[in-house]
């Protein structure tokens, strides 16, 4: 048997210790594929950030565990094939990665890739995999190769229908490569496939496969399409609730409050049994309230949203004009600039070198003032806009807060006249019962109730009390939540402006340092000269 380069460097690299992924070996790694010409050779001597690092090959090196790999946050195709890993593990932090190669490895099982959703090829060739699964993250795959493992079960195939870019699969040298109708099956289940095995597939094979596994694909679509179905419903109600929760009035919009108010009332569960406290239950005018709030807030979140939509839209506009106007300053400066330096260049006489170095100094100086008084008169604009967006939002939200607090307290005098009406029924029925008068059947655990006067008014009190904390709970709620997203967003919002200020007056002063170095490097050639 004649033994190629590779076989010889394979039986060395089983022959090695299994090694580590530590820096020094991912230093060696990005220092060898770094670029070779004067750059790269800076770059190794002031050291190399990992995280800027797209590319990293590290295949050959004995490697039994993926770890060290976090700092590589730029990465797009990492290469870790023939080494002898167990686990896909360590991966995380590498969310740009576009190519992955992990084949020639023992790993038994696909884990591991859940952030990794830019990943568009990932070979496994040639592992210990036996079931094709946990891919769901990677909505970008084009290329799978999963040859030479032990996957048996050729239904399994199916589950790559989810991937809709999946374009390119290799299985060969698994046992599914064996089953007669191999080729036919993954045809039928995978139309969109261009490769399989590394052929073409041609489309009178496809149709073929299509006409032969007609009606199971029919079937299967209709489950697909049922389960998508349910899938955008679920992600429709999802995103419904963020919006109610957004304007701080989800669940408002039914029977939820209400219902909740007798979840944990055990004694209002009892008192309900008792004659004519049926007919006292005024659960829809509840909900009615309840939806009155709901809709309410959804408009009133409306306004808030177009309120802060105006003012970040006005702030936009000024800063982008302000802008405009600074770099009308600076164009007309450099135009300017350019003739200055060149004539102090050519002048020869030192006085008149002094002159213009004085001038052009004075014209650094006034470009400087003029780019600071329009950072002055932004400042005051946003400062102005600010302010009349902050007494906006504070009116807005204060009304909000207001009008939800009244219409709460009409729950709360539905409450009260119930109180009162319930408490009157079990007074009358105490009386009945200890006159013997009392017809109707009592159930025990309710009848327990009426031994004397203050039993039956403490568990209609209880009930009561219940009952009401449930909706000042509601209301406190709300109140804090939307005071609470009202002071975030203006603290947020001056921090904001704090930011850009000081970020555009710092770039002011590194504009004019630099020409000010300019004129000073070119102030001590002349003088010298």
């Amino acid at each position: 048997m004649n033994v190629t380069p590779e076989h010889g460097r394979m039986n060395r690299l089983y022959d090695m210790e299994p090694r580590v992924m530590d820096d020094e070996m991912l230093k060696l790694a990005v220092g060898e594929q770094g670029p070779r010409e004067e750059a790269g050779q800076l770059a190794k001597q002031e050291g190399i950030l990992f995280k800027d690092v797209l590319s990293l090959q590290l295949d050959f090196q004995n490697i039994l565990r993926i770890d060290n790999l976090w700092q590589f946050e730029s990465l797009q195709k990492l290469q870790l094939d023939n080494n002898i890993i167990e686990k896909i593990e360590g991966l995380e932090n590498l969310t740009h990665l576009v190519w992955l190669d992990l084949s020639f490895n023992n790993i038994e099982a696909i884990e591991g890739l859940d952030t990794l959703v830019n990943l568009e090829d990932l070979s496994l060739f040639n592992n210990r995999i036996s079931k094709i699964d946990s891919l769901d993250a990677l909505v970008k795959l084009q290329v799978l190769s999963l040859g030479n493992n032990h996957i048996g079960n050729l239904m399994n195939v199916i589950y790559l229908r989810r991937f809709k870019a999946l374009r390119t699969l290799s299985l060969s040298g698994n046992p599914v490569a064996e089953d007669e109708d191999y080729k036919m099956f993954i045809c039928a289940y995978l139309p969109d496939l261009v490769y399989l095995d590394f052929r073409r597939l041609d489309d009178h094979m496809k149709e073929l496969a299509e006409m032969k596994h007609q009606y199971s694909i029919d079937e299967l679509k209709h489950r697909e399409n049922l389960v998508q179905a349910r899938l955008e419903d679920e992600q429709a109600r999802r995103e419904e609730l963020e919006e109610h929760k957004a304007a701080f009035v989800e669940q408002l919009n039914g029977t939820f409050l209400f219902d909740s108010m007798y979840t944990e009332d055990v004694e209002g569960s009892k008192l309900s049994h008792l004659p004519g406290v049926g007919e006292l239950l005024e659960a829809d005018k509840f909900v009615i309230i309840c939806l009155n709030i709901f809709e309410y807030g959804l408009k009133q979140q409306e306004k808030r949203k177009a309120e802060l939509d105006n003012f970040m839209e006005c702030v936009q506009e000024a800063i982008q004009e302000n802008q405009e106007q600074g770099k009308l300053k600076i164009a007309k400066f450099e135009e300017k600039h350019l003739v200055s330096l060149n004539a102090i260049r050519e002048e020869s006489e030192l006085s008149n070198i002094e002159a213009k170095i004085v001038q052009y100094s004075e014209d650094i100086t006034e470009l400087f003032n003029v780019l600071m008084t329009l950072e002055m008169q932004l400042m005051e604009q946003l400062e102005e806009t600010i302010n009349m967006f902050e007494r906006n939002i504070i009116d807005l939200v204060g009304l909000f807060v207001e009008n939800v607090q009244s219409l709460m307290a009409q729950c709360r005098d539905l409450e009260n006249h119930h109180h009162e009406k319930l408490l009157e029924i079990a007074i009358n029925i105490l009386e009945k019962i200890v006159k013997g008068e009392m017809d109707e059947d009592l159930p025990d655990d309710v009848r327990s109730l009426f031994v004397d006067k203050d039993t039956i008014v403490n568990a209609v009190g209880a009930s009561h009390d219940i009952h009401l904390l449930k909706i000042d709970n509601r209301e406190d709620e709300l109140v804090t939540r939307v005071n609470s997203w009202c002071t975030h967003l203006l603290d947020k919002i001056h921090k904001d402006e704090i930011m850009r200020n000081r970020k555009r007056v710092k770039e002011i002063n590194q504009y004019v340092d630099h020409v000010q170095s300019e004129l000073d490097s070119l102030e001590c050639g002349d003088l010298l000269d």
